[in-house]
């Protein structure tokens, strides 16, 4: 049997934002992230994702794959990659949002392409807008290393509910 591993993280306290991000636009909430004046959500830390990149109707995510995102056929987890990319596209999608406004995942797919292991390095999830409306917006994403390499891609459908 192999030696047993440790992993530790912090996080900080997730009830500490909302009220402030209430008074800000998606976009500027973040940014705010990414420059650390807010805090990372919680499931990012426990995840090691990072969101590194945001402008209007796009973002991007990152992480290197790691041994405890591994599933027992000895790859990297296909729920790690959903949420690569369900992350990437809900940000898309908040990116575009007014203060004030929320969104919700209503529906993701996704199609695994090559199983991801830790000789991947590592992997972007990279999200763009197709289609915002009042009530729903339409996202997709790929996870790609760094050579351009497509591992999975995704389409979601979010629900929209604006604060006007």
């Amino acid at each position: 049997m192999a030696p047993s591993r440790t992993r530790t993280y912090t996080w900080d306290d997730p009830r500490v934002g909302p009220e402030i991000m209430r008074t800000m636009s998606g976009l500027e909430v973040l940014r705010g992230i990414i420059a650390g004046t807010l805090p990372a959500p919680p499931m990012g830390r426990l995840m090691d994702i990072r969101l590194i990149e945001v402008e209007p109707g796009r973002a991007v995510f990152e992480t290197t794959p790691a041994e405890f995102h591994y599933n027992p056929l000895g790859s990297v987890h296909g729920g790690m990659a959903a949420t690569l990319l369900d992350s990437a596209m809900g940000c898309c999608v908040h990116s575009t949002l007014e203060a004030g406004d929320r969104y919700t995942t209503l529906e993701i797919k996704v199609n695994y392409l090559k199983a991801v292991t830790v000789d991947t390095g590592r992997v972007l999830a990279i999200a763009t807008l197709v289609h915002s409306g009042r009530t729903t917006a339409l996202a997709e994403a790929r996870v790609v290393d760094a050579g351009g390499t497509v591992y999975a891609h995704a389409t979601s459908t979010c629900l929209i509910k604006r604060a006007k």
